[in-house]
């Protein structure tokens, strides 16, 4: 055992669980950290048979919804990572390995763009139709009250603490007030499982499956009921990169034509505008979060892209109250990457 992991406190609590599970011979081997307190670990034992290990330390996170969300993706039809232990109370979970190939990787690769949007797309496109009068108690709902609050990250932390402007409390709330007048238009669209994080990072390549099922899902534990519109937007508007004006058009249709229940088309794409504005002016807070407060800077790199995709969701006149406040309180020389760790205001 290498001296990182002796260091870590959880190690022994993890090694036993994971022990007990019937890895007893397996080697662990932790994978890059991301922006939560949960951690990964794959096992791997002599004969090539491997697992993962999500360690989620139980005063930080709760592995429940994560169970709870992918049992009903599950009983969907939808590959998720069958899970194979558990142990709540002490926050691990044992999991199936659904190997290395994420969308990233792939496209990294050379696959085709169009062929892992269409899945993607087309994932999203049957999860419209699903009825989820069965679920409504057990997934919590995208209030606007919990949108506004993650869109206030964007003046409490990127503003305020990354680039220590000025930002006064009658300023702050004239942008809640903003936001308050915007947010019912996302409404206009049916409700669905919005899995909040769906993009090329979360999302595995399994070749020896067919259909939907081909497309691996992860990082679902956050699973909310909301507009069918967010989970469309977090694909086609990744902050991770570019996707093509011509796959994103066809991947649209495409999920139009699963989704006939959706009839008002103008009202769909005003919530797709709204919520993408949304998402980005969230993460641009959430990252610029990280950098100050966890001192993980790597997600600035995204700060521009981000940018770039609200600029283009406020020629939406549905958001002309958010956007006159930009312009107002963010001129363009201020809508750029704060520096790592962030200026006090």
């Amino acid at each position: 055992m290498s001296d990182k992991i002796q260091s870590d406190p959880r190690a022994p609590a993890r090694r036993k669980f994971w022990q007990k599970a019937g890895w007893r011979d397996a080697t662990e081997i932790a994978f890059a950290a991301d922006a939560s307190f949960r951690r990964y670990f794959r096992l791997t034992r002599a004969d090539g048979r491997a697992a993962i290990v999500m360690d989620a330390p139980p005063d930080k996170e709760d592995v429940g919804p994560f169970v709870e969300i992918a049992g009903i993706l599950t009983g969907f039809g939808y590959s998720v990572p069958r899970i194979e232990a558990e142990d709540r109370t002490a926050g691990f979970l044992l999991l199936e390995d659904m190997g290395d190939l994420t969308f990233t990787r792939a496209l990294e690769a050379g696959y085709s763009e169009g062929e892992l949007y269409r899945l993607a797309g087309d994932v999203l496109g049957d999860l419209v139709q699903r009825d989820i009068s069965g679920i409504r108690d057990r997934v919590p709902a995208y209030s606007d009250e919990k949108l506004l609050d993650e869109a206030m990250r964007f003046v409490d932390w990127y503003l305020r603490r990354g680039l220590g402007l000025p930002i006064g409390d009658d300023a702050r709330e004239a942008y809640a007030e903003a936001w308050r007048s915007v947010l019912p238009s996302v409404r206009s669209v049916p409700e669905v499982l919005v899995l909040r994080d769906f993009h090329v990072d979360n999302m595995m390549v399994l070749a020896d499956r067919q259909g939907l099922a081909a497309c691996g899902l992860l990082d679902f534990q956050d699973a909310v009921i909301g507009p069918a519109s967010y989970d469309l937007v977090s694909l086609l508007q990744d902050c991770r990169r570019d996707v093509s004006d011509e796959v994103a058009d066809e991947v649209r249709a495409r999920f139009f034509g699963a989704a006939t229940e959706i009839t008002d088309r103008d009202g769909f794409l005003r919530s797709y505008n709204v919520l993408g504005a949304q998402r980005h002016l969230k993460n641009i807070g959430g990252f610029a979060r990280q950098s100050v407060h966890l001192g993980n800077h790597s997600y600035l790199r995204f700060i521009d892209r981000m940018w770039r995709f609200t600029l283009q969701n406020f020629s939406d006149e549905a958001l002309a109250p958010v956007r006159e406040w930009i312009e107002k309180h963010v001129p363009e020389n201020h809508r750029v990457t704060p520096p790592p760790g962030g200026r006090a205001a």
